[in-house]
């Protein structure tokens, strides 16, 4: 019997903090750019930012089997944040074979966190499959357990706290799109800062300050007008970022201002090419303000605190 093989599975316990981009886009479709959401690992929990759209395919790559995900945290609810959900729900509920190994499906509920939107939103996701769900327990004997959810909506505070593990959400400004959170994840004398999306707010250099690592998304301004004079009759599409969105040298001036250690950029409108030489244009002028390293964030790229 020949039975596919898997990419090489990480460990099922890291001892420092481990944070994997697995999607940098945006609502736009590019290729080798998933939709939004990081994996973070510490000790032998693996948890979700968002559950943006080919999540279960970028988790296989990371070396992730989805059924050890059971706990997804939403920074908001834009499709590109949670359209990967209905496939990891079922994709971690359901037994995987491999070569010499079973992984067995989530048999517990999952944890799904978020603004105090995420209830009505998820729910009614939750709701369309239903017809899927009810086959899996009733004819696959699938746990039930594994069917449900639990919802844990709170906009800011501490959010979950095990086993040397602390999330705390806090708001930030994404409107129209309101509730609206980040995230600041501590494990292990480590801190990692999660932006989700909006434009420059305080509370983003407050719950920042010192913090290892700062994931913040960015947009090119100088890109984006330069696009609009170029297609004049998709000036209103085109200019809806700024709206929204922070540029790349308001990020660096936020992570200057906070003492971040190291600050990765993520959720790239426009996206540049996966080049040294695209990267270096879109990042153009932001050294000149935040002196410390900064990373263009690619799919798939791991951090170890």
């Amino acid at each position: 019997m020949q039975i596919q093989s898997q990419e090489t599975l990480l460990p099922d316990f890291h001892e420092n903090l481990k944070v994997i981009l697995l999607g940098t886009g945006t609502p736009r479709a590019y290729s080798g750019r998933a939709k939004s959401s990081v994996a973070i690992l510490a000790g032998d929990k693996v948890i979700l930012i968002d559950c943006g759209g080919a999540v279960v395919d970028q988790l296989i790559k990371a070396g992730i089997m989805p059924q050890r995900i059971a706990d997804v945290f939403f920074t908001h609810h834009h499709s590109d944040h949670n359209s990967g959900f209905f496939d990891l729900f079922i994709s971690s509920w359901r037994t995987h074979v491999i070569p010499e190994r079973v992984f067995e499906g989530r048999s517990v509920p999952m944890n799904v966190y978020g603004p105090t939107t995420t209830k009505e939103i998820i729910g009614k996701m939750r709701e369309s499959f239903d017809f899927d769900a009810n086959l899996r327990v009733n004819y696959n004997l699938s746990a039930d357990e594994g069917s449900k959810i639990n919802y844990i909506e709170n906009n800011e505070g501490v959010v979950y706290d095990r086993a040397g593990l602390k999330i705390t959400a806090f708001e930030v400004d994404h409107r129209p799109v309101y509730p609206a959170l980040a995230y600041k994840i501590e494990y292990n004398g480590k801190t990692v800062v999660i932006s989700g999306d909006t434009i420059p707010v305080p509370n983003m250099i407050k719950y920042s300050q010192g913090a290892d690592l700062l994931i913040h998304e960015s947009y090119n301004k100088a890109w984006l007008d330069a696009l609009i004079a170029k297609f004049p009759e998709q000036a209103q599409s085109l200019s809806n970022p700024a709206k929204y969105h922070s540029t790349t040298l308001q990020v660096a001036q936020m992570a200057k201002q906070a003492g971040v250690a190291h600050l990765v950029l993520t959720h790239h409108i426009p996206a540049p090419a996966a080049t040294d030489e695209a990267e270096a244009e879109y990042m153009q002028g932001m050294s000149d303000i935040y002196s410390n390293k900064i990373t263009m964030g690619r799919d798939l790229m791991a951090f170890e605190l």
